[in-house]
């Protein structure tokens, strides 16, 4: 499995201590220096089954300058989305746990993170 983490977030360290503290077997993708292609966000946004404004960041500053709020959400705008959040990927929800069974989640909470040992 692999954990996209900002090293910064409380969420993603508290993720970590329990992925070490269950022995799983893990790699850590520190996404904003090892910053996800288009492509790759698609296939993250496909394993969640969620578009992509639904793993944005709304309230971070750089959301709010390019107006994020106000964009449509529909399969005509997708495309422009992932642009965005490949540009800014601080605006990526944190942390996504990309799980052996082909699945991904966002793993806010350890109950998620458990959830994604499970699979």
């Amino acid at each position: 499995m692999e954990i996209w983490i900002n090293p910064a977030c409380s969420k993603c360290r508290s993720a970590l201590t329990l992925l070490d503290a269950e022995g799983a077997d893990y790699t850590v993708r520190r996404y904003l220096e090892d910053v996800p292609t288009e492509d790759e966000i698609r296939a993250v946004l496909d394993r969640l089954g969620l578009e992509p404004w639904d793993i944005t960041r709304t309230q971070e500053a750089a959301a709010k300058e390019l107006g994020l709020k106000d964009w449509a959400r529909d399969a005509d705008t997708r495309g422009r989305w992932i642009t965005v959040l490949a540009e800014h990927p601080g605006l990526i929800q944190r942390p996504i746990i990309t799980a052996d069974d082909g699945t991904a989640l966002v793993a806010r909470t350890d109950e998620a993170v458990r959830d994604a040992l499970s699979r």
